[in-house]
């Protein structure tokens, strides 16, 4: 379905409630009886997760599975799966400036990214009361999982120019990617970058986040958005996150909001960021309760800051948790409402 994003943004930024845009779509299985590999490899199953949650909880957005494997096996990378956790590739494929100027550009929409493109093209069809978003990898994180993190870590100091061609191929298949969302009917993206979040401030402008601006510069109009995720230690990386003009940036648990919040511009959305796995997958009702509406509480003052987890939601996260996660925020709606009208 058609829409204004840039509109949608500023609804949000002008609304009196605190909004809400986690990244949790694996739950929904539990809604659906889906399993985690179909999931991930059927675009019908997965939208099934989605609309289940979008019917029964108040998201801002509609998102697809995040998957940060999927496009890197589009490239021939293996993946490992599993009917209890996310798939996650398991090798390199290149290891040198050889294999990478070797290395060729797979057509966007090919094995198993087929599956999130169908997922996304339903759900902009099916649910309508609400934009879907997407979820596509950085085109650093990419370059991460085809070369293996930890050495692409030390070549951009040793062979900068070998990482820059392998960026160069990797920008080029996700802003294709993108834009096959876009013609499905997507209102955006939510793209994860969390390997930028290993890097020096200097080193993620230049190898993550210049890259990622090419591609915000391509694709986002005001019928389609970039929300930028960085779940890494982001408080330093935050002006290059704003440089590269993604509407929505969405940080992780590493970082404490506050250090976040000054540095976000009156015009763009920030989202976070309880944490996904000790308090989402692991900690109790209670604790989810008590973590949201101490957020929520801490950021009270800023118009630009939505609700959301440090990072996708895992697979055999309690319901009761989704729950109470979204019932914290209703409760903190309805308390400042009712202090709004007393004042």
């Amino acid at each position: 379905m058609k829409r204004n994003m840039y509109q949608w943004v500023n609804e949000i930024l002008a609304s009196p409630e605190r909004k809400a845009l986690p990244i949790v779509t694996y739950p929904g299985a539990d809604l659906t009886g889906g399993r985690i590999i179909d999931i991930v490899c059927n675009g019908k199953v997965q939208f099934e997760c989605i609309k289940a949650l979008s019917d029964k909880y108040p998201s801002a957005a509609a998102i697809t599975i995040m998957d940060l494997s999927a496009e890197a096996e589009t490239f021939g990378s293996p993946v490992k799966f599993s009917d209890h956790e996310a798939p996650t590739v398991t090798a390199p494929i290149v290891t040198d400036k050889a294999a990478i100027e070797a290395l060729q550009v797979p057509k966007a929409g090919l094995m198993r990214t087929e599956a999130y493109l169908k997922a996304a093209e339903l759900a902009a069809e099916k649910i309508t009361d609400r934009p879907t978003l997407g979820g596509v990898i950085g085109p650093f994180s990419l370059a991460g999982r085809l070369f293996d993190v930890t050495q692409i870590m030390i070549a951009v100091r040793r062979d900068p120019e070998m990482i820059h061609t392998l960026m160069a191929k990797c920008t080029q298949y996700v802003t294709e990617y993108i834009l096959e969302f876009k013609k499905a009917g997507a209102n955006g993206v939510v793209m994860a970058e969390p390997t930028a979040g290993l890097l020096s401030p200097a080193m993620c402008k230049t190898f993550a986040f210049d890259y990622v601006k090419q591609i915000v510069d391509q694709v986002q109009d005001e019928n389609f958005i970039v929300v930028l995720h960085n779940c890494g230690h982001a408080v330093k990386q935050v002006p290059a996150m704003v440089e590269t003009g993604s509407k929505v940036l969405h940080f992780g648990n590493a970082v404490d909001m506050m250090e976040i919040m000054p540095q976000i511009p009156a015009d763009v959305v920030a989202c976070g960021n309880i944490d996904p796995s000790n308090v989402m997958r692991m900690g109790s009702t209670e604790m989810v309760r008590e973590k949201v509406s101490e957020l929520l509480a801490k950021t009270a003052s800023y118009k630009t800051f939505v609700l959301s987890t440090g990072c996708d939601v895992p697979p055999g996260s309690p319901q009761a948790n989704v729950e109470e996660f979204f019932s914290a925020l209703v409760d903190y709606n309805r308390a400042q409402a009712t202090v709004a009208k007393e004042a």
